[in-house]
């Protein structure tokens, strides 16, 4: 980055979320910053814009995976439970192996593909106790935790919170306003859920309100860091507001655009 008139050097960091398998573009996407950072949601179970992408396809088929699909944006969770329950008595294995195995697969290309230095949190569809074995030495994993990037102070929460969608990493509301409370007061709140806003949390095309967190949005009120970004909700009703002096971001679902979103100063 070329250094301000008054000498000052810039700080450029690229924001990705809900990469959802597009290690291709993800490799690419720390280019011309001074970090990457990344909101979670690596994994690619089921591509909801094409469905013949990601583990469950691959596993049984684009015909049942449009199946599933309908029955969960019309949100009959229990009718695809049962189904996705018979799906899996049809292979006679065990469920969770051969989850791991294939997340393991798509694990080794991303891991792969962040540039250093990234900062990273999980998403809720990722698996967090895998993540030590791919993060290599340029990759920091942040969950609760801080960092100060360019005199800034970076404040990180991953997952999601509980639903009937049953992701891999969802816990409870309690848990996850206690990681909240830890960071303290931050410039910058990084999650991967939004605050709980119906205009951030309503996908358009999913039709349906997604999961916010309440622990956050008081948070933001409380502290009034000046930057909160997130992703999750891959259409959002709005993708950006204020919220008193802060400035509230869905940074994109990078698996489509490919694109990730800049914050300098």
């Amino acid at each position: 980055m070329a250094p301000t008139p008054g000498g000052n050097r810039r700080t450029c960091v690229h924001v990705v979320s809900d990469v959802h398998g597009n290690a291709r573009d993800l490799a690419r996407a720390g280019d011309g910053a001074d970090a990457l950072i990344c909101l979670g949601d690596l994994v690619l179970f089921l591509d909801y814009a094409d469905h013949s992408r990601g583990i469950f396809p691959d596993l049984f088929g684009v015909e049942n995976a449009d199946r599933i699909v309908e029955l969960r944006t019309a949100r009959r969770f229990a009718e695809a439970r049962a189904f996705g329950a018979h799906l899996w008595a049809g292979i006679g294995t065990d469920r969770a192996a051969v989850i791991e195995k294939a997340v393991r697969r798509q694990y080794t290309e991303l891991f792969a593909a962040f540039p250093t230095p990234t900062y990273a949190t999980y998403g809720n569809v990722d698996i967090p106790p895998l993540w030590s074995e791919y993060a290599q030495p340029g990759t920091t994993v942040l969950d609760g935790e801080r960092v100060e990037i360019g005199g800034w102070t970076f404040g990180f929460v991953g997952g999601g919170l509980r639903t009937p969608m049953r992701t891999p990493y969802e816990i409870g509301d309690e848990e996850y306003a206690a990681k909240i409370e830890a960071l303290g007061e931050v410039d910058v709140l990084c999650t991967h859920i939004p605050p709980e806003v119906p205009e951030l949390v309503y996908d358009t095309v999913a039709r349906r309100f997604e999961r916010g967190s309440r622990a956050l949005l008081d948070a933001i009120r409380r502290t009034r860091p000046r930057y909160s970004l997130f992703g999750h909700v891959h259409q959002p009703l709005v993708r950006r507001m204020r919220i008193g002096r802060t400035e509230c971001v869905n940074v994109g679902h990078f698996a489509g655009s490919g694109r990730p979103w800049a914050l300098e100063w």
